[in-house]
């Protein structure tokens, strides 16, 4: 049996040698200065470029409703009905009033015909001649009116029949079978998710700081990692500002496969113009981990030894985090504090 000193500097030697292992095969990254023009961050919602509220133009007991929120439907697709019978009704006897209107002026038509030919004749005098055209024109006129007041009246009767102005979403059906619709009042509401956008207000100052032709990124906290962050395909700077807010609004079109919805919260990252560099640090972000109320990260030490430090980190850009205070461009920091814990 060895000595004690001898064992104990034995387990000492092996223990030294597992953590020097440990030390060698951990994975660490520089701390990463960005000298690009800083971003500002503006809060906004996310909107539909074509967002249509389907309201009731005429009254009426709902009948049926062919739509539930969130069906696609397509362009014409009727979304719900209203009662039409009495429309019904006046369209129907207004077609027939336009019918007896026609067979009237068929017969005012053949009547001048064959007065036409006894003037020519000179049966019948220019004064009986004046009056079959007058007769005519005033069959034709009745037959015209009658005509017009068929299509308002069919017209009208189709208002009772509510569809889509285009293949969308419906997003809300405020109403149920058997309630009154009256004029203005909402029977549906349909978006099209093909053109999406964030509309958000910013401060005047961060418009004309606005660096020209940069990206802007777009960031949806509440969607998976993998689909928050996008590129804004267009951005558009309205031209007006906002008098009480002195604020103006900007708005970044989506891309097609944008996996958002109307009213999600959005925040826009607006680069600034490149004079602007302030000189920004970044770590991978899962180098940062948290204790309670801090926010902490292993710096690994020129002798290869993980050593623990409260850091102040900023907002989060996917993959990577903003550190705000406690690092130093260059410093190399665990990719993985679970690992570097161990080499203590």
């Amino acid at each position: 049996m060895l000595p004690l000193s001898i064992r104990t500097a034995f387990l000492l030697a092996t223990v030294l040698g597992t953590h020097t292992t440990l030390a060698a095969n951990l994975a660490t990254a520089s701390v990463r200065s960005d000298q690009t023009a800083p971003l500002r961050a503006a809060e906004g919602v996310v909107e539909a470029v074509r967002f249509s509220v389907i309201a009731a133009q005429v009254p009426g007991a709902v009948t049926q409703l062919m739509v539930k929120p969130g069906e696609a439907v397509r362009a014409g697709q009727v979304l719900a009905q209203l009662d039409a019978r009495a429309a019904d009704q006046g369209a129907q006897a207004s077609s027939a009033q336009a019918e007896a209107a026609k067979a009237g002026l068929d017969v005012a038509r053949k009547e001048y015909e064959r007065q036409q030919q006894l003037f020519n004749k000179q049966f019948i005098s220019a004064a009986a001649m004046d009056r079959a055209e007058a007769q005519f024109k005033a069959a034709r006129a009745q037959a015209n009116a009658q005509l017009a007041t068929a299509g308002s009246a069919r017209t009208q009767a189709g208002f009772y029949t509510l569809t889509s102005p285009y293949a969308g979403i419906v997003a809300e059906v405020p109403v149920n079978p058997g309630e009154m619709a009256m004029p203005g009042r909402t029977i549906a509401t349909v978006y099209d998710p093909a053109a999406l956008r964030v509309t958000a207000s910013v401060p005047q100052a961060a418009v004309a700081e606005l660096a020209s032709g940069a990206a802007v990124r777009v960031e949806l906290p509440s969607l998976p990692a993998q689909q928050r962050w996008l590129t804004a395909s267009k951005v558009t700077v309205l031209p007006t500002a906002d008098q009480s807010t002195q604020t103006v609004q900007i708005r970044l079109d989506l891309p097609k496969d944008a996996s958002a919805t109307p009213g999600m919260f959005a925040r826009a990252w607006l680069p600034q113009q490149a004079g602007k560099a302030s000189g920004r640090l970044f770590v991978p972000t899962s180098a940062l981990f948290r204790r309670g109320e801090m926010q902490l990260a292993y710096v690994v030490s020129a002798q290869g030894k993980p050593l623990l430090r409260q850091v102040k980190a900023g907002i989060s850009q996917g993959v990577e985090t903003e550190v705000l205070a406690g690092l130093r461009a260059g410093e190399k920091v665990a990719l993985d504090p679970v690992a570097a814990a161990k080499v203590q």
